[in-house]
């Protein structure tokens, strides 16, 4: 098993098979960078954004997106990620194997939530990241900002910042990071 394979096994019997790169390393730190503009433009005061990242794969984007923003501002804009297994919908469907951790460490009140993903596709785990957040205050206004919007949404959620467009079939998947975009396919293991 490939080295990129091994480390995005998914956890469901099922590991994600690269069929090619759609973005580079630098074209993702482009359309970070990009992202992280429209963050401030459409924001006043950076004093007052958190940006929380959603376990597992829009932690290591929230993180780089938060550096670029504190480059970009020179605040030390707080930070922190969210595991939202237990509040989707379909967990009696698929049931929970493991919890990864969540980490906010201030109420949320009156904040400016940049909520980050890898990736957008149904809509369901952003549905459940804002119930999540619920527990953690009330913010003043929560941002969603992915990295790729595959497309397929059952829900009426759509992104305020996005990387890129990339739209899909259902049968193809999408594995989305730091290091670059590939489109593939899941197959059992």
């Amino acid at each position: 098993m490939a080295e990129r394979e091994r480390r995005h096994a998914r956890p469901r019997g099922v590991i994600f098979v690269p069929r090619s790169q759609l973005l580079t390393e630098d074209e993702v730190e482009r359309a970070l960078r990009r992202m992280a503009h429209e963050v401030v433009e459409r924001n006043d005061d950076p004093r007052t954004l958190v940006v929380i990242g959603l376990q597992t794969g829009g932690v290591p984007i929230a993180e780089r997106l938060r550096d670029i923003l504190v480059d970009i501002t020179g605040v030390d804009i707080e930070f922190g990620f969210l595991d939202v297994a237990f509040y989707r919908d379909d967990v009696s469907l698929h049931p929970v194997l493991a919890s990864a951790e969540t980490s906010i460490s201030s109420d949320l009140t009156d904040r400016t939530v940049i909520l980050v993903d890898d990736v957008l596709y149904t809509g369901r785990t952003i549905r459940a990241a804002l119930n999540a957040l619920s527990d953690w205050g009330r913010p003043r206004s929560v941002q969603l900002a992915v990295l790729v919007d595959r497309g397929h949404r059952e829900l009426p959620i759509r992104p305020d910042f996005v990387g890129k467009n990339l739209p899909t079939s259902h049968d193809e998947a999408i594995d989305a990071g730091v290091d670059g975009v590939w489109i593939g396919t899941l197959v059992a293991k």
